[in-house]
């Protein structure tokens, strides 16, 4: 019996990692592939389809998965191409009129550190692909600066420390397990990459599968009871908030359904973990006086931990930059609380109601945002121009090819937790400070 159950679930999940069923997807949403057509082998790509576990990925500077593939139509032309839509065109470069509402497209968010860009393609629902296009986004870097920064700068800063605590916890597991678990990213043909900023790094689970449900149903689980709202509405939220992250990974090609899923299911076991000791994290990073140190050794530990598992990748930036983020938020809690500034109400005044919408109540928050959101940009500019740099010149290796010294763990590592330790500390602390000065908070 317990033989028969292991089997099922194998053949389960060799099925739900079959990359056609991502390119039938992708099929029925509209996006269509440039991929030439071989007669001989009228199913590319398959030969990984029944193959679904270890595979080896393919490091930046090698061959890409499709080098074996010409591009059709566009022949070289993909070395020029840069990121976004193109416009409605009617008629291929080289090939056949196409329907009047499709348009020619190049993947979204070219990584400047791999240099890939990806092939071209057809989008022929502009309608989903602009949902899923902003789906995906919201498990993206810009969607975080812009969404913590005001959820605690206008709402609740004690909701916003600990999400980001969550968030950060939940990237490192998330992007540690991709690198013991090294499995590929869909095979492309039959996949559309869509995007193909994170087409390097492997893929088991959906990182942004597990952010896109840790945020919205942490969101929920810390708001609920301490604010005024019906549980249905708030569960409602949170679910198609995940939803839509979920499938837009599935829509860009980026991950099978079995990644998506396990990301899902993955990031709700990190919840159910988190939810009773959540509070004790947050007093101790309030009160207690080693604290800062404590935060600092852990965090940069886990940083090495994570930066050894593998060779150089994107998921190595983006581990130490979530934990580099989360450095700096508990530090200024730890601060602001020292300090006596941004004091939680207290427990009698709960549950919390949402003021009235009033146009001064709008153009404050509003103030705060743009102000805040410029001075931490600003700030992650002239940390990044001074620090890489001088890493470089710390460790001896050559400055005028960023992208190659960011490939350098002994750079990549320190320049990450530096440069986002400060930004998180910004949110945190710096922007209230100023918002204070201003007479703005």
């Amino acid at each position: 019996m317990a033989n028969e159950f292991v089997k099922t679930f194998v053949q389960t999940c060799n099925y739900l990692q079959d990359p056609r069923h991502v390119a039938r997807f992708q099929y029925v949403c509209g996006v269509k592939g440039t991929f030439p057509v071989k007669p001989s082998k009228p199913d590319g790509g398959d030969s990984e389809t029944n193959c679904p576990g270890l595979r080896k990925r393919v490091h930046q500077g090698g061959p890409s998965p499709d080098a074996s593939v010409d591009n059709g139509a566009d022949g070289d032309a993909t070395a020029s191409l840069v990121n976004g839509m193109q416009g409605d065109v009617t008629v291929g470069p080289e090939g056949p009129p196409v329907d009047p509402d499709t348009t020619r497209a190049k993947p979204l968010r070219r990584n400047s550190l791999t240099g890939d860009v990806g092939q071209e393609f057809l989008i022929q629902n502009k309608f989903l692909f602009y949902l899923f296009t902003f789906g995906t986004e919201l498990g993206n870097e810009m969607f975080f600066i812009a969404f913590f920064p005001f959820l605690f700068w206008n709402i609740d800063a004690l909701v916003s420390r600990r999400l980001i605590v969550v968030w950060a916890w939940n990237l490192f597991v998330g992007q540690t397990t991709k690198d013991m678990v090294r499995w590929s990213r869909p095979a492309s043909p039959p996949v559309v990459k869509v995007e193909v900023f994170y087409n390097s790094e492997y893929s088991m689970p959906s990182t942004h599968a597990m952010t896109g449900t840790a945020i919205p149903f942490c969101l929920f689980m810390l708001t609920y009871g301490r604010w005024q709202y019906p549980f249905l509405f708030g569960f409602c939220v949170a679910l198609s908030w995940s939803i839509l992250v979920c499938v837009s990974r599935v829509y860009m090609g980026m991950h099978s359904i079995l990644e998506v899923i396990t990301g899902f299911l993955y990031s709700l076991l990190i919840l159910a973990f988190f939810q009773p000791i959540l509070e004790k994290i947050d007093n101790f990073y309030m009160m207690n006086h080693f604290a800062p140190l404590v935060i600092i050794v852990s965090h940069v530990s886990l940083g090495l931990v994570a930066f050894s598992l593998d060779s150089w990748s994107t998921s190595r930036g983006d581990t130490a930059q979530a934990l580099g983020t989360g450095v700096g938020a508990a530090i200024a809690t730890h601060v602001n609380y020292q300090l006596g500034l941004l004091l939680d109400p207290p427990l009698s005044s709960l549950p919390l109601t949402f003021p009235s919408i009033s146009t001064s109540l709008v153009a404050l928050a509003l103030l705060r945002f743009l102000i805040g959101v410029a001075v931490i940009l600003v700030t992650r500019m002239v940390m990044k121009a001074v620090t890489i740099p001088f890493l470089c010149r710390l460790f001896g290796l050559p400055a005028d090819d960023v992208r190659q010294a960011r490939q350098h763990m002994k750079v990549e590592l320190p320049y990450r937790y530096i440069v986002y330790s400060v930004v998180g500390f910004s949110c945190v602390c710096v922007g209230p400070l100023i918002f204070r000065i201003l007479n703005i908070a």
